[in-house]
Order: C-alpha cells, then sequence, then structure tokens
C-alpha cells in the first residue's frame, strides 16, 4: 500500500485518542487549595482531576452566583457521534479515495475543530457572566459592572486570588498530529501524482 494511503489512515485512526483520553482541562490554584482544584474535559463526560473536585469547584462557584457544571451537556451526545463518522471517512478515504479527498477531510476538520473551540468558548462565557443575581458574594470591576469569572480558553488567567489554566491534554494533541499526518499524506499523494504525470 502507498505511504500517501497509510498516513491518510493512521491520521483518521488517531482520533479514536479522543475516546480514551481527555481533550481539555482546566485547573485553578489559589493559596487556600494545596492541591489544585481540575477538571478533565473528554468529549463525552467531565471528569474530576482529583477526587471530588468538580462537588468543590460548584460549591466554591455557587458563592458568587456561578452554575454547576453540570454532569452532561448537549456537545456530549454529538461529538462522539461526530468523531467516529470522521475516523471511519479518513480510513475509507485512505483506502479508496483520490488524494485531493485527504485535504477535503482536513479541511473538513479543520472547521469542525474551529466549531467546537467557538462552542467550548461560548460554554466559558455564559458560564463565568451568567451570575445569578442573588448569590451571596458579588464582586465588580474598577468601573462598577459586575466581574465576570470566565476561564481563559487557552493559557492562564488570574481571577480573584485564582490563577486558571486551560490548556490541551492528550486526545487534542492526538487530533493534532493525526490532521498532521493527512495533510502530510495530501502532499506526498501530491506529490506523487506529478511525478506519475511527468513519466
Amino acid at each position: 500500500m502507498k505511504k500517501h494511503k497509510i498516513l491518510m489512515m493512521v491520521g483518521s485512526l488517531l482520533l479514536l485518542l479522543l475516546f480514551a483520553f481527555p481533550l481539555w482541562n482546566i485547573t485553578l490554584e489559589a493559596p487556600q487549595y494545596p492541591t489544585p482544584l481540575g477538571m478533565d474535559i473528554y468529549i463525552n463526560k467531565f471528569e474530576d482531576m482529583h477526587p471530588h473536585d468538580i462537588k468543590n469547584i460548584n460549591l466554591m462557584n455557587h458563592y458568587v452566583g456561578m452554575k454547576y457544571i453540570p454532569e452532561t451537556i448537549p456537545e456530549f451526545k454529538i461529538f462522539p457521534v461526530v468523531i467516529a463518522v470522521m475516523v471511519i471517512l479518513g480510513v475509507f478515504i485512505g483506502l479508496k479515495a483520490n488524494y485531493k479527498w485527504y485535504l477535503i477531510w482536513f479541511i473538513l476538520m479543520l472547521v469542525l475543530g474551529i466549531a467546537g473551540m467557538y462552542d467550548f468558548y461560548l460554554w466559558e462565557y455564559n458560564y463565568g457572566h451568567d451570575l445569578d443575581p442573588k448569590a451571596i458574594m458579588k464582586f465588580t470591576n474598577p468601573d462598577g459592572s459586575i466581574m465576570g469569572f470566565q476561564p481563559p480558553l487557552f493559557g492562564s488567567k488570574d481571577i480573584l486570588n485564582f490563577k486558571a489554566h486551560s490548556y490541551p491534554r492528550l486526545g487534542a494533541y492526538g487530533m493534532f498530529f493525526g490532521m498532521f499526518l493527512t495533510f502530510i499524506a495530501y502532499l506526498l499523494g501530491k506529490k506523487e501524482a506529478k511525478k506519475v504525470k511527468s513519466n
């Protein structure tokens, strides 16, 4: 089997890591918590980084009027199906299709990834800004507006006496590397097609 076809299939199959490993992680550090609080975000669930972390985050956030982190969100039903379809489609393209379809798969996956990140941003924004007006504690910005508690989409951010960190995890790295391999497969397929054409 040609190298570009193998790379296309391997790249697609690497997306399966998303079913076993977390996609993202949010960690909260503060002086009152010697062990940071955190949660891993999978494509189908939230999970404690340490036992009872999400429960403790919810209890803490309740005081400033933030909603509880739910056990599930609608996206957890959609994401696994989308990833499974993309894996099957990628393997099929690797086996049967012209190399030009590799680029179509890559672009489609890129669009889906950007849409997923935007959806995650909106969830974080709503989570950090849609506060209960009857909350026990209220904090305001210097201009008098209500302070938001949105964690960063990527990177670190100070929120009161907490430092919030938001970074990809193994599932995301597997997806990024898989997409990279599919793009390399496209370049190799294109190079081979030019070579055949010139002979």
